[in-house]
């Protein structure tokens, strides 16, 4: 199987990545090469790599010598679309490996992911257990789970029978049922940028639907893989995070995974650093990318390679 190759944009910090199956991944990247750390972040269902800015930003002020990843998943932002039964979680762990093995030859990466960039992180690890403590070096999860998505909070209605007829419509009529979601997500538009914008706080009830709706994901991307959500199980992966320094992060008003999915990770894992935003939803990086950014700061801190060995204490802010 060929490995992944690359090939540089026009624009500085951005390349593509192609996939072992074909598919090209938006790739942007910032911070020195040689860095002694590199901090690769995974973005959300229906999100892109952008949403990451405040905390990319963040980050690199913190720790100018560390390097950042971002990239698109496939049929998400600027990455190209693929065949729809290629839209599960473990192909975005292969996706991830493709990434890292083209970006990333060398040297430790601290892997965070947020929402179904958590599931798969969590994927990837599974898929690749001895890279924990030698490869990744450090691992946050936000706003995510391991298991039973479909159990708890409205991810309970990834399993009503109107869902079902959701995904029908999608496969009989994609065209029809995108339109229909562009229009919607025009409504949406302003609370999106308002959120963005940090000028004012949203509820995480509306911001959540609305970024939901305001995206421009094609419908069938956003149909597949939640369908991939109702079977979604990496609970394995847990056991081994507890040789890594290990952040699990969740806002206490996040309806989509509920902290009871990031009580019951930080559980299975020692010395995790459980964070817990109060008033937080489901959009947390964009509703508190401050905090979120300094919980990183500290994992990083931890996982950067003179301090490998040491293992932050299970801690809860609120």
């Amino acid at each position: 199987m060929p490995i992944a190759s690359t090939f540089a944009h026009s624009t500085p910090g951005r390349v593509t990545v192609r996939t072992r199956d074909g598919v090209e991944l938006a790739v942007r990247e910032y911070g020195p090469r040689d860095a002694e750390l590199t901090v690769v972040l995974l973005h959300g269902h229906c999100s892109r790599g952008e949403l990451w800015t405040r905390i990319r930003d963040a980050l690199l002020r913190q720790y100018p010598r560390a390097r950042v990843v971002c990239y698109d998943h496939r049929g998400h932002g600027d990455s190209a679309t693929a065949p729809w039964r290629t839209y599960t979680l473990e192909q975005l762990g292969h996706d991830l490996r493709d990434v890292l093995d083209a970006r990333v030859p060398t040297g430790p990466v601290v892997l965070v992911g947020h929402s179904m960039g958590g599931m798969a992180a969590l994927t990837y690890i599974s898929q690749h257990p001895r890279e924990i403590g030698t490869r990744i070096t450090g691992v946050g999860l936000i706003a995510t789970t391991a298991s039973g998505l479909a159990d708890t909070g409205i991810g309970r209605l990834l399993r009503h029978p109107v869902i079902s007829l959701f995904h029908a419509a999608v496969r009989y009529a994609p065209t029809l049922m995108h339109h229909a979601k562009l229009l919607a997500g025009k409504a949406f538009a302003p609370i999106v940028r308002t959120a963005q914008s940090g000028e004012r706080s949203i509820d995480p009830r509306m911001l959540t639907l609305a970024n939901a709706v305001h995206n421009p994901t094609p419908i069938v991307t956003m149909s597949a893989y939640l369908r991939a959500f109702t079977s979604y199980d990496r609970s394995d992966a847990l056991a081994a995070l507890s040789a890594i320094p290990t952040l699990i992060l969740c806002g206490t008003a996040d309806l989509m995974t509920p902290p009871a999915h990031s009580i019951a990770m930080a559980t299975a894992i020692d010395y995790a650093d459980l964070v817990l935003i109060d008033g937080a939803g489901h959009s947390v990086i964009q509703e508190q990318p401050a905090r979120v950014a300094a919980a990183l700061t500290r994992l990083i801190s931890h996982a950067t390679p003179a301090r490998t060995t040491a293992r932050p204490r299970l801690a809860l802010a609120s």
